[in-house]
């Protein structure tokens, strides 16, 4: 069978470039998001914590030209909103301390770090996403402000805290089966005015039913991840997926990325196989709510598209 011209949107496996030489996590981090994977002006990276990082901290102050996400999550499944440590993640000279999943919103220009840890108990993820560049070196490649391990002070009368959600809403899911459903909300415009992306994720524990239906955004791109929950074996998914675009049938038993244009129809997802517990999130670019990012995106078993009113919500 022809390969899908939609390979070129699936990143099957990471690139290994950003963060090396570091003791007690992944490194380098895995990368599975970017302009030379898929041609997209995004830049992704995650990787899984071990125990206290070596030296710790690793990250110091430091400051990019574009908006960056980032997103500390727990590795427990039935536990998904503790983080399993406790770190202190400076914005702006504000110490912001959290132990539990937490993300935050970091506009360009905007000094952050040093990234300490205080506890650790068990695994958990540190995902970064830059917006407006795919580049690595756009990226990253000027942004240090400062070698110190110490922050600068605080010059700003202003609340950082405004920038970092420690506890999602749950607003989005159909109430599947083996799915955590209503998902996690950890950006929006709701919860943080500036921000004009959408992510929601959640647990997969098992074979997904009902299956996730066809869907197509007109007028805004998307990025989907799939990431296995096993810290040991990260790049293994923990299932057999099928993720259509257009028409073509993508099979998957590796954690990847997916980059969706606007306009490109994707679904249905079929879970064929499971073996352990995985991540599901979605992005939604230019997005500040669920309604602008999904509604009337789905289609039912007529063809016909689909109000978010008239059924369960994604």
């Amino acid at each position: 069978m022809a390969e899908s011209v939609y390979e070129k949107n699936a990143v099957r496996k990471p690139v290994y470039e950003v963060c090396s030489g570091i003791k007690n996590r992944q490194s380098p981090t895995m990368t599975f998001m970017s302009k030379k994977q898929t041609g997209a002006p995004y830049y992704i990276t995650l990787g899984w914590v071990y125990g206290i990082p070596e030296p710790n901290p690793h990250v110091t102050e430091h400051v990019h030209d574009y908006d960056e996400i980032l997103l500390f999550y727990g590795g427990d499944y039935k536990q998904p909103q503790v983080l399993g440590a406790e770190i202190e993640f400076y914005i702006g000279g504000q110490p912001i301390t959290f132990n539990t999943t937490t993300s935050m919103y970091i506009p360009k220009g905007t000094p952050h770090g040093p990234v300490t840890w205080k506890k650790f108990d068990y695994p958990h993820v540190q995902m970064s996403f830059i917006l407006g560049t795919g580049d690595p070196e756009k990226a990253y490649g000027k942004d240090i402000t400062s070698g110190n391990k110490k922050p600068s002070k605080k010059t700003k009368d202003f609340d950082y805290e405004q920038y970092v959600i420690r506890s999602p809403m749950r607003e989005a899911g159909p109430g599947q089966k083996n799915r955590q459903s209503p998902t996690m909300t950890y950006m929006s415009r709701t919860q943080i005015g500036a921000a004009n992306t959408y992510i929601e994720w959640g647990w997969v524990w098992g074979i997904v039913e009902p299956n996730l239906p066809k869907m197509v955004h007109d007028n805004l791109d998307e990025i989907v991840l799939h990431i296995g929950g096993d810290p040991k074996n990260p790049e293994d998914l923990g299932a057999d997926l099928e993720f259509d675009m257009g028409n073509d049938e993508l099979i998957f038993n590796t954690s990847f990325g997916m980059w969706i244009p606007k306009g490109v129809m994707h679904g249905p997802l079929i879970w064929h196989k499971y073996r352990h517990p995985h991540i599901e999130m979605a992005i939604m670019l230019g997005a500040g709510t669920v309604a602008e990012g999904w509604d009337g995106s789905f289609f039912g078993p007529d063809g016909k598209r689909i109000k978010m009113g008239e059924r369960p919500r994604r």
